[in-house]
């Protein structure tokens, strides 16, 4: 009898010793990945930063932030700026950033996600009200990495890098949306007459070249001659081509040059 209340005793305090190691074992061991860091505060004071793998901790003394190490991202939502110019667009951007210092993520700033987040919405109003709409259209790698740059500057005393800052899109209202297309096609109508008048240009320099060559050499304007001939001759015309000889208008010119002449004698 007293054998089985001895025995019953043991089992009590195994139980017991059981249920109470169960209940520690959570408070008192944590497994941290490799990406996480672990910013462990004891009766309120900052103890150390542990991790990753096995750690161990005072129950209900230790208290224990996680912080993830790897590259967040935060979408910036579409916000309505006004830029230097005055036009109203809707702009939204993607931020990328981690955590380089656990300690400082968990104690300079409260919920340093949310704060990152904030920032990069008031970062990204300011940086567009300041340019342009065609610098902001022509030089978006330029503005990402101004707005990159301002908000890293920012969030380096928090234990935060900014990786980038990508502007993901650029809507324009609908007068401003014709308004550019009418611009681009006067500037392709601009180009095309330009064009246009760069080849008369280099046109006439040849026909002036070629005319300068004929007048050394009128057996090439003969030549020429025949051969506009046998291309018109090619080609199924309804019209009749009667071909002159060149000594003909030759014998005219002439002849009016003897008249002018013999008018001057007189």
């Amino acid at each position: 009898m007293e054998s089985t209340e001895i025995f019953s005793g043991y089992i009590t305090w195994i139980i017991t010793l059981v249920v109470f190691l169960v209940l520690l074992a959570p408070q008192i061991f944590k497994i941290l990945r490799e990406y996480e860091r672990a910013v462990v505060f004891r009766l309120g004071k900052f103890q150390s930063v542990k991790g990753p793998g096995l750690i161990v901790l005072i129950p209900f003394i230790d208290k224990v932030e996680r912080v993830d190490l790897r590259v967040l991202t935060i979408n910036v939502d579409r916000q309505e700026v006004i830029t230097k110019d005055n036009v109203t667009v809707n702009v939204d951007a993607i931020t990328f950033f981690r955590v380089v210092d656990a300690e400082a993520a968990v104690i300079q700033v409260e919920r340093y996600i949310h704060a990152t987040s904030m920032l990069a919405q008031t970062t990204l109003r300011s940086i567009i009200g300041q340019v342009e709409l065609d610098e902001l259209l022509a030089n978006r790698e330029k503005i990402n990495k101004q707005i990159q740059q301002n908000i890293d500057t920012q969030t380096d005393p928090w234990g935060i890098k900014v990786v980038s800052v990508e502007v993901r899109d650029v809507v324009l209202p609908e007068n401003m949306k014709r308004a550019m297309a009418r611009q681009a096609e006067t500037e392709r109508d601009r180009r095309a007459k330009v064009i246009n008048a760069e080849g008369e240009f280099q046109a006439a320099e040849r026909l002036v070249d070629a005319a300068k060559m004929i007048e050394t050499a009128p057996a090439a304007l003969q030549l020429r001659f025949l051969q506009t001939m046998n291309e018109i001759s090619e080609e199924n015309a309804t019209f009749a081509f009667l071909p002159l000889p060149m000594d003909f208008l030759e014998a005219f010119r002439k002849m009016n040059g003897g008249d002018s002449s013999s008018d001057k004698k007189e």
